[in-house]
């Protein structure tokens, strides 16, 4: 009896402490529903709170016209350090071969602009990738089933090379044209 009794009065108690807390509520905050949800509103950025830009990673099924697409920024930045495309010197302006006091100024400008905007490779061959080594090698087993004789990872584990010592052709452009394939292959089935 007396337990029931303390209780019952703790009930009493705490019923009464909730009561206390709680004030009137207006009319639109008695009738919205009050709903859990996993979306936070995004803080205004300011200063040094911007996000700072990336540069883009391919992907191994870039296209061409979306790698040059890429480039711009990287070439941006070389013609702001002096190596714009000129046709005399190319698509990104490389100095000519024999002049060493303009390729150490492109070396220099190349320093400042790679770094920020050249395009990364696709994480499946970036050296920073720890699972690049074993991509590289699922491929070469692929292209070896697939019939390419000479193909083998190349000294630095992640780059794919065709024609064995004997330069042959046949591995060569076998290998090409199937690398493509193999790599898409091979990253569907490590997903």
């Amino acid at each position: 009896m007396r337990r029931s009794r303390a209780l019952l009065m703790c009930a009493v108690a705490l019923v009464a402490l909730s009561a206390c807390g709680a004030g009137e509520e207006t009319k639109t905050e008695q009738s919205a529903p009050q709903v859990a949800t996993l979306a936070t509103p995004e803080p205004k950025r300011t200063g040094s709170a911007q996000p700072t830009e990336q540069r883009p990673r391919e992907r191994l099924d870039t296209t061409q016209e979306e790698f040059l697409a890429m480039l711009g920024p990287y070439h941006k930045c070389m013609q702001e350090q002096g190596f714009g495309p000129k046709p005399e010197q190319g698509p990104i302006g490389k100095p000519r071969p024999g002049n060493a006091k303009e390729a150490e100024k492109y070396e220099a400008a190349n320093r400042i602009c790679e770094p920020q905007f050249y395009p990364l490779p696709p994480w499946e061959k970036d050296p920073a990738n720890p699972e690049a080594r074993d991509f590289a090698l699922d491929v070469v087993k692929c292209l070896k089933e697939k019939g390419v004789k000479y193909v083998e990872v190349s000294e630095d584990g992640i780059s794919i090379a065709f024609g064995g010592d004997q330069n042959d052709s046949r591995s060569i452009s076998m290998g090409l044209d199937l690398a493509p394939e193999c790599e898409r292959k091979v990253a569907a089935a490590s997903k």
